[in-house]
């Protein structure tokens, strides 16, 4: 899928910056059980905007355990399956398979094995001539999210602040 960050700048804030340097491994199990909460967040924004007939897609899109990687926390929300990418940002005019198409049609909207065929083929001619568009269920849980994830990564900032006074104490 597309990379997308949301950061938390500890330059621009003294007391996180400094709480890092006194104690990473303290504000990084902080920011680490943040950013899982913010990707299973984002997880069910991209699933609540993952249109689908079989629901293969949808199940497939998950929240990867977050990674503290030297000073940074990764998290990850994303899908192994192929077709996910296509479906996200459209295609260009091309000749897809009409089996999956068949079968989606079929699921979408219970036909007849017969009658998913020829829907399958007409939907296979149309984007041959047109392409396809984008669903941007990733760019979209992402820009809805963005505000939240922010508030989330804030306040394990201050949990792991707050845990650095007391040991500090």
């Amino acid at each position: 899928m597309t990379g997308m960050r949301i950061e938390i700048d500890a330059s621009k804030v003294a007391a996180v910056a400094d709480a890092w340097r006194y104690a990473p491994d303290l504000m990084a199990e902080e920011l680490v059980n943040g950013v899982w909460e913010a990707s299973l967040y984002l997880e069910r924004l991209v699933k609540d905007n993952t249109e689908t007939a079989s629901g293969n897609l949808r199940s497939s899109v998950g929240a990867r355990e977050p990674r503290r990687i030297g000073e940074d926390v990764i998290g990850v929300v994303g899908t192994s399956l192929g077709y996910a990418i296509p479906v996200e940002l459209g295609t260009k005019p091309h000749f897809p398979p009409v089996q999956a198409l068949s079968e989606w049609a079929r699921l979408k909207f219970g036909l007849p094995p017969e009658e998913a065929e020829e829907v399958g083929y007409a939907v296979a001619r149309k984007i041959a001539r047109e392409g396809t568009k984008g669903h941007f269920m990733f760019q979209r849980a992402f820009s809805d999210g963005e505000a939240t994830v922010q508030a989330i990564l804030t306040r394990a900032a201050e949990r792991g602040l707050q845990r650095l006074g007391k040991a500090i104490q």
